[in-house]
């Protein structure tokens, strides 16, 4: 697959859609010395080029009673059921992130409760799932750094 290349006025609408996705595009016009129109057309190029897949909404899970983090390696009995577990994995809303992985675990897993009791009947649900040998878990005391606009911007910002 090819790199698709993007200009500086792409850049820089993409770095202020990092910060906000939410951003009107008349702001960002306004901005960058440029009209609406051009912004939406660019955005909507950028779209089409699967450069920009959809937005975000960023959530703080404490307010809303998830406090507890905890990552799960998961030990599969083949290593040809994977997609099957990973499918079921899936369907547990709280798995907030799931990784076919090598190494220790076959499949390592992020998942978000209210509390230890939540957590345990989440991994309970994951223990259930036909092709899985065994789990181990690991609690998060803090999540310190969750921020996937350094990463974006450091990306534009090479290219």
């Amino acid at each position: 697959m090819s790199k698709i290349k993007l200009d500086d006025t792409d850049h820089k609408i993409l770095n202020m859609l990092i910060e906000n996705t939410r951003t009107p595009f008349t702001d960002i016009a306004k901005k960058l010395l440029i009209s609406a129109g051009t912004v939406h057309v660019r955005v909507k190029k950028m779209e089409e080029a699967g450069i920009i897949t959809g937005s975000s909404l960023s959530l703080d899970y404490k307010k809303l009673g998830y406090m507890f983090i905890a990552y799960v390696g998961i030990y599969l009995k083949k290593t040809s059921q994977t997609q099957f577990v990973i499918n079921r994995i899936g369907e547990i809303p709280n798995v907030t992130v799931a990784s076919i992985t090598t190494g220790k675990y076959n499949v390592f897993c992020k998942l978000r409760a209210r509390n230890t009791d939540h957590a345990k009947d989440i991994i309970f649900k994951i223990d259930d799932i036909e092709g899985v040998q065994r789990t181990e878990t690991m609690i998060s005391l803090e999540e310190s750094i969750n921020d996937k606009k350094r990463l974006m911007h450091s990306i534009f910002d090479e290219m």
